[in-house]
């Protein structure tokens, strides 16, 4: 029975696995364009990739539940 419970993904799970997939194959994607580039002395377009990572990494962190809003406030 325990085992049942722990494997179950709450609402919304698959939802957010799709978008970190996602997000994680852009990560992937920008990073092979930045290498590409900077091999080929395109500082600035390896620059705008590196960016790119940046900010796929920052939206994937942002996914999911946040730790302030599972703390209750003491009342």
């Amino acid at each position: 029975m325990s085992a049942t419970l722990l494997n179950q993904k709450p609402p919304g799970a698959n939802a957010l696995g799709g978008e970190r997939d996602q997000l994680q194959q852009s990560i992937q994607r920008h990073e092979a364009v930045a290498q590409q580039a900077a091999e080929a002395g395109d500082l600035g377009e390896a620059g705008r990739a590196i960016l790119a990572v940046l900010d796929c990494e920052r939206r994937m962190a942002a996914k999911g539940p946040q730790v302030l809003q599972l703390i209750k406030p003491r009342s």
